[in-house]
């Protein structure tokens, strides 16, 4: 098969807004990991899960990994993300109402369609040469999902699923762990342990089988909380830029914080104990750059 050339690589840099240095990380570390994951694929469809926090660049990873195995070994990609299967604001007020009033908010275990998701998954897995299937999408500008009609198709066969996701590979805590909040959010709002409890429940069923799927996890680890907390805080801003819509959704500084109050429990989690479960682990640095990548061997 043809290899990257320079100009699809600028030609990705430059739809990715992606500094003019960035092609030491693909040179480094995503080519190699590309050629690694055609090197050790598996018979039949196989399902890759990307996962890190917010701002750590999965979709990027997503999206390169999909350009260079289809360009160098032919492979047929489908993308997917864990956002795109938030349950629909309708469906997360039904929840609050039910269960907790945080479940309102996207984010947390508990609050994806994993119903869908799953089906969405057989399905690509089943699709057969020519055969067409939507994928859905979300619309974070609106905080719901988007309308059938702008979900993109793709085409059978399909040899690699990739899946990205903040929360993906997350480990249930013990329920001593979840007896003192984290932050004022835990404090205030959830103080007789409803939500977390609940979000805790999701991780050791649900999420779990979900996670059995994958055949390998990559584990994009950033450099402490605060760099994450920095990296949403930037998303929102370009979030904001792109939306032409008045009627959108978009926070403010104050509501972002509050807003990452959500995820900080699993995010601590994951930077402390992932990388030791992910057959990948890409460390980054303030920058977003990756600076070293480990391949944890099986066996």
């Amino acid at each position: 098969m043809t290899q990257l050339n320079s100009a699809q690589i600028l030609a990705f840099t430059q739809k990715h807004q992606l500094p003019d240095d960035f092609y030491k990380v693909i040179d480094n570390h995503y080519l190699p990991l590309a050629h690694w994951l055609a090197d050790t694929k598996l018979d039949g469809t196989e399902i890759i899960g990307i996962s890190g926090a917010q701002g750590t660049g999965k979709t990027t990873l997503a999206d390169f990994l999909k350009l260079a195995l289809e360009t160098q070994n032919g492979l047929s990609i489908a993308t997917l993300s864990l956002d795109d299967f938030y349950f629909r604001r309708s469906e997360r007020k039904n929840l609050g109402k039910k269960i907790h009033p945080l479940l309102q908010t996207r984010g947390v275990p508990g609050t994806h369609n994993l119903k869908l998701c799953n089906q969405v998954i057989t399905n690509l897995q089943r699709l057969e040469k020519n055969n067409t299937l939507q994928l859905p999408r979300f619309d974070k500008a609106q905080d719901d999902r988007s309308p059938r009609k702008n979900w993109p198709f793709v085409t059978g066969p399909i040899d690699i699923i990739i899946l990205e996701g903040w929360c993906l590979g997350s480990q249930p805590q013990d329920a001593n762990s979840l007896l003192k909040p984290l932050n004022k959010l835990e404090e205030i709002q959830d103080p007789d342990m409803v939500w977390r409890t609940y979000v805790n429940d999701q991780l050791q069923t649900n999420y779990s089988e979900l996670f059995k799927s994958f055949d390998k996890l990559i584990f994009l680890k950033a450099p402490g909380i605060k760099a994450v907390h920095n990296w949403r805080q930037e998303q929102e801003a370009k979030l904001a830029q792109k939306s032409n819509s008045l009627n959108t959704e978009i926070m403010d500084e104050s509501q972002m914080s509050e807003f990452l109050q959500h995820y900080e429990r699993l995010t601590r989690e994951n930077l402390n104990h992932l990388s030791l479960l992910a057959d990948v682990t890409m460390d980054l640095n303030e920058y977003h750059h990756v600076t070293s990548t480990f391949y944890r061997e099986k066996g």
